[in-house]
């Protein structure tokens, strides 16, 4: 009886402590976000962002889709690391989450050119290692993202390479093959590596996008016909170890007839949280990615997005440099939607809750 007392206690305590931190810096929580810039000054936007509506994360690009002569968050080692460094010095908790992706083959955002290493292979590759060179490997990953203070990696893909014609994951060799057991035994690897340095990680792309042909960066991809219930197993099997889950925009009319997984509550929730038995962090992918953005607004993706289970959203601006949407824009939309009813602040707190636990991790 008295352990129900205090875990009531405890809830309810945790609770009103959210209650008590201001709506918007709940939202703020929620957010991961792109920016333009390779540094982040008290006067940038970035960091008044940061610390106006306590931001959770940020996403760095190489890439700048405005400029292509200029970088657009990384240009060198030593700037790097100066600018991770100015951004959490604008957070409140110093525990702001700093994304890149990082797989290795053609998915590495800190490339030789800018003074990284840049050579780490791809997963179809690491296959025909040793579980030593495995291990140095993704150890060497690990630190080269901790010394320049990134905490947060959306990898390994634990996509099952079933589909032969699929370009964005087998084309680029991002799989760890076609046995899940198989697949999540390296992810594992990868995960502890990234761990090893302080660094989180996110398995993606549930509820799988290996057996897809088309690429959700352009616009809508069904995978009805093609899809296979094995493309699960990977997040069962990894449910505990998991520090987050990305979710895919890919539509499968076998899960839900209406909604793309990550704006899907019956994925999302029912699948992902109430069968697998998954209880963390869940991010979306790029929310301004075709899929989603040919067909929904950005009022209607973030309702959706929230009420589905979703935690962190994802905004890349990085597709399309005329759509950049700016923070003080989420944070209003997210707080007219739960003034209007169409999101609850439950919802917001439960995110809000997830994330401050995967924090502890850092």
């Amino acid at each position: 009886m008295i352990k129900k007392v205090l875990l009531l206690c405890l809830f309810l305590g945790t609770y009103t402590w959210a209650q008590g931190l201001a709506l918007e810096k709940r939202i703020g929580q929620m957010l991961m976000v792109g920016f333009h810039g390779t540094h982040a000054s008290k006067e940038s936007q970035i960091c008044k962002d940061i610390e106006t509506y306590n931001l959770g994360a940020v996403i760095l690009f190489d890439y700048n889709p405005v400029d292509k002569t200029k970088p657009k968050n990384i240009a060198s080692k030593e700037q790097l690391a100066r600018l991770t460094q100015d951004l959490q010095a604008c957070s409140s908790d110093g525990k702001l989450l700093i994304a890149v992706d990082q797989e290795g083959g053609k998915v590495q955002r800190l490339k030789r050119r800018y003074g990284f290493y840049g050579q780490f292979p791809k997963a179809s590759d690491v296959t025909k290692m040793d579980q030593n060179s495995i291990k140095e490997t993704y150890t060497k990953m690990s630190e080269e993202l901790s010394s320049v203070g990134i905490n947060y990696d959306l990898a390994p893909v634990v996509d099952l390479d079933i589909n032969r014609k699929n370009h964005v994951i087998h084309g680029l060799g991002r799989s760890f093959g076609k046995d899940p057991e198989v697949v999540a035994a390296y992810a594992s690897a990868f995960i502890d590596a990234m761990h090893s340095h302080g660094v989180l990680t996110s398995i993606k792309h549930f509820p799988g996008h290996g057996s897809s042909v088309g690429d959700t960066h352009k616009g809508f991809v069904d995978v009805t016909n093609l899809w296979q219930e094995v493309e699960l197993e990977p997040y069962r099997l990894l449910k505990e170890k998991a520090d987050t889950v990305m979710v895919a925009h890919v539509f499968n009319q076998k899960i839900d007839a209406t909604y793309p997984a990550s704006l899907s509550y019956k994925t999302i929730t029912k699948l992902l949280r109430w069968k697998l038995g998954y209880h963390g962090v869940v991010i979306t992918d790029d929310l301004q990615m075709g899929a989603i953005s040919q067909k929904y607004g950005l009022k209607n993706t973030l309702r959706l997005a929230i009420n589905a289970g979703d935690d962190i959203l994802l905004i890349g601006n990085q597709l399309d440099p005329k759509k950049t949407v700016t923070t003080q824009t989420l944070v209003e939309t997210i707080s007219s939607l739960v003034q209007s009813g169409e999101v609850t602040e439950e919802h917001i707190n439960r995110a809000y809750k997830r994330i401050q636990g995967l924090k502890k991790r850092l």
